[in-house]
């Protein structure tokens, strides 16, 4: 399965935007891990503001900029959202209203508990009434969201947007699912050639177990093997070289997928 790339965001700890991390993740510049700093999105209305968790927030702001470096109107485009723990401060404080007496969930702690709370949150601040799927897939997340968009382009012959995020879990759940830190990407990806893609992607499902390619700078490795959303980003440093590389992603029951990156001329 083939897809365009159009547009790249990225937020994370010492990434802000993809136009100021190309070089890092190229291993032009060293990387400097720092808080991942991120607000709700402007285009938010004030209440659906002041309800967004941080999950919500690396969702909008990692897809907006994508959309805004693709130059497309994120309002008609298909989406595609994918976590392994969504809103993990919200599980732990619904946790913690189901353990006391009283049994109490406000109702933002329950509509913010759905999985597809970000994609809601995503129509509202881009007015989309386009098709969106949200999924998990435990760590493999990544490789499920970039499977799953592929095959939509594929079929439909429609641009679709991936965004991939994760924030770590409060204790005592950090414990059990230790999230290293807030991570945030997103790929625009089209079914054709246009002059903003930069690269193509030819997707393919092997399996078979294969190990994934780590990233070649120590602290960047560690963000990659600590946070599920951030195993894209050998695919993401492979865009930014702007050479052909072929990246694998780990998938599910000894499966992976082979992603080729080829820079657009």
């Amino acid at each position: 399965m083939r897809a365009f790339v159009e547009g790249v965001g990225l937020v994370g700890p010492g990434l802000r935007g993809w136009a100021q991390c190309r070089s890092v993740l190229a291993g032009n510049d060293p990387y400097r891990p720092a808080p991942t700093v991120v607000a709700a999105s402007e285009l938010l209305p004030a209440a659906e503001r002041r309800r967004t968790g941080m999950p919500v927030k690396l969702a909008l702001a990692a897809g907006l900029e994508a959309f805004a470096v693709a130059g497309r109107d994120a309002a008609g485009v298909a989406t595609v959202f994918a976590s392994s723990g969504g809103d993990c401060d919200n599980v732990h404080l619904v946790c913690e209203a189901l353990a006391a007496p009283e049994r109490q969930v406000s109702p933002t702690r329950f509509h913010n508990s759905v999985h597809n709370a970000a994609a809601g949150y995503w129509s509202i601040a881009t007015s989309s009434r386009a098709a969106s799927t949200s999924l998990c897939c435990y760590d493999a997340s990544v490789a499920a969201g970039l499977l799953d968009a592929a095959s939509q382009i594929a079929v439909e012959g429609d641009p679709v947007a991936l965004v991939v995020y994760d924030h770590p879990y409060p204790e005592p759940l950090n414990a059990v699912r230790t999230v290293c830190a807030s991570f945030g990407a997103a790929l625009v990806l089209a079914p054709r050639a246009t002059e903003r893609a930069i690269a193509a992607l030819d997707v393919v499902f092997v399996p078979q177990k294969a190990e994934a390619a780590p990233m070649d700078d120590p602290g960047l490795e560690a963000l990659r093997a600590g946070v599920p959303a951030a195993r894209c980003l050998p695919l993401l440093a492979a865009l930014a070289r702007g050479s052909r590389e072929t990246v694998i992603l780990e998938y599910v029951a000894g499966t992976h997928l082979r992603v080729t990156v080829t820079p657009c001329a």
